[in-house]
C-alpha cells in the first residue's frame, strides 16, 4: 500500500503543478509570456510560451503515466477483509423472525437455598 501512496501524493502534486502552469498562460498571447516585451532577453517572450506549453505537456503525460502506474499498483489483500457492511448485512437479525422464549420453568430447588 506504500507505493500507492506515493504515487498518489506524486499525482495530485503533479495536478496542482499544472493547474498553476495553465494559470500563467493566457490564450491570447498574453499571461506571463506578455511581461516580457525585451527582444533582447535570452528568454523572451516566445521562450516563456514555448516553455510553459512544453511543461503543460510535459505534467500532461506524468499524470497520465502515473495514473495507469497507479492502477498496477493497487493493493491487492491477500487475506480478504470484509467490510464493515458486509459484516452487518451477514451479522442482521430477522426482523420478522419469532423470538425463541425459554418454555421450561427452572428449578426452584436448586440453588442455594437450605433444605430443612
Amino acid at each position: 500500500m506504500g507505493i500507492y501512496v506515493f504515487i498518489s501524493i506524486i499525482v495530485i502534486i503533479a495536478c496542482v503543478l499544472q493547474v498553476m502552469v495553465v494559470l500563467v498562460q493566457n490564450s491570447k498571447g498574453g499571461g506571463l509570456a506578455a511581461n516580457f516585451t525585451s527582444t533582447g532577453q535570452s528568454m523572451g517572450v516566445r521562450k516563456t510560451a514555448d516553455f510553459l506549453e512544453k511543461a503543460t505537456w510535459t505534467l500532461a503525460a506524468i499524470i497520465l503515466l502515473l495514473s495507469i502506474v497507479s492502477t498496477a499498483a493497487i493493493p491487492h489483500g491477500i487475506e480478504e477483509e470484509s467490510s464493515r457492511i458486509q459484516d452487518q448485512i451477514e451479522n442482521a437479525v430477522d426482523p420478522t423472525a419469532i423470538p425463541n422464549l425459554p418454555t421450561a420453568i427452572p428449578d426452584q430447588g436448586s440453588g442455594n437455598q437450605e433444605e430443612d
